[in-house]
């Protein structure tokens, strides 16, 4: 009788090797690989996240910051570690988004990962130097018209969101301006402040004390609700722009060819995680809403994002590495 037992279990175990696998899962801590250098925005976001995760899994995450070539070190690192679920990655709309669409990456954004499940997202805003004289963004892109080749745009970057974005709002309404791309977020504020450029899509963070303090005004934002930080501001949509969402948006990635139970756990504790309260209240020192979402979800989402890039590179002639 205990020989057939046996037999039957070790049956039901072959017969069900992903369940096994599952239950079993996590055994020893994560890795979690974090595309930046320690202390920013990103950084926190993961911090926060997966100290919740960890105590949700029973195993503790340990971050592994990766600030190497804008993000290609990190997610090389990531699709190329056992696909087991003790290695995940961070990505955001750079690695999975932007950068893919504008220059030749070694890594497929798509074919080299699995999707685990978006953590959240915060806008871009429309923002302008206060002495700019334009209250909504119909009388900010009839002055722009009115006075072509005369404003320029302030950008992190060439390709970063905040150069595409802007790229797009150009694209969309026929208005001209200059690009003049920084080396980070910052310099590119200050220089709106300064009124040496006129107006930029910064992400709302940054943005936020310069909106408060009234040195930089806000249009609209992008994304198709309103931000609660900005709650009379409207979005793209609102004014007209439909479908005109661009995010800075994190999410949860692993190696391609991740077993669908563990992606099913790893995504059920990560989407248990982000729907406590507390934790909304930490995200919003970034101005980051919780945005849950199934692994299917998430991987349609980022598909849409790099096609959206991509054409926009496209049609804007914009290409990084040539």
């Amino acid at each position: 009788m205990k020989r057939r037992q046996l037999l039957q279990a070790a049956s039901a175990a072959v017969a069900l090797p992903g369940l096994a696998l599952a239950q079993s899962y996590p055994a020893k801590p994560i890795r979690y690989i974090v595309p930046v250098a320690p202390g920013g925005g990103s950084d926190m976001i993961a911090r926060v996240v997966t100290e919740r995760w960890g105590k949700a899994l029973g195993q503790p995450f340990t971050v592994d910051n990766q600030g190497g070539g804008g993000g290609v070190v990190a997610c090389q690192t990531a699709s190329r570690a056992a696909p087991d679920g003790y290695t995940l990655l961070q990505g955001y709309v750079a690695t999975h988004g932007t950068t893919p669409a504008t220059r030749r990456v070694p890594y497929d954004a798509v074919k080299d990962f699995t999707p685990i499940g978006m953590i959240g997202a915060t806008p871009n805003v429309l923002a302008i130097n206060a002495n700019v004289p334009a209250k909504d963004v119909k009388e900010f892109i009839d002055y722009v018209k009115r006075n072509p080749g005369k404003l320029s745009y302030g950008s992190a970057g060439p390709g970063s969101l905040t150069h595409l974005t802007m790229e797009l709002f150009k694209q969309e309404t026929g208005a001209f301006m200059l690009h003049i791309p920084y080396r980070g977020i910052a310099p590119a504020i200050n220089d709106v402040l300064g009124g040496q450029t006129q107006a930029m899509f910064p992400g709302l963070a940054a943005a936020l004390p310069h909106l408060r303090s009234g040195r930089m005004r806000a249009l609209c934002v992008t994304g198709t609700q309103r931000s609660p930080q900005l709650k009379d501001i409207p979005t793209m949509d609102e004014v007209g722009f439909k479908g005109f969402d661009a995010m800075q948006w994190y999410g949860s990635v692993g190696p391609a060819g991740m077993p669908a139970d563990i992606v099913r756990r790893l995504n059920e504790t990560q989407v248990a995680v982000l729907k406590a309260p507390d934790l909304a209240e930490k995200l919003a020192g970034e101005a980051v809403d919780p945005w849950p979402m199934t692994p299917e979800q998430f991987g349609q989402y980022m598909r849409a994002d790099i096609a959206r890039w991509t054409a926009l590179a496209k049609a804007r002639n914009i290409r990084l590495d040539e």
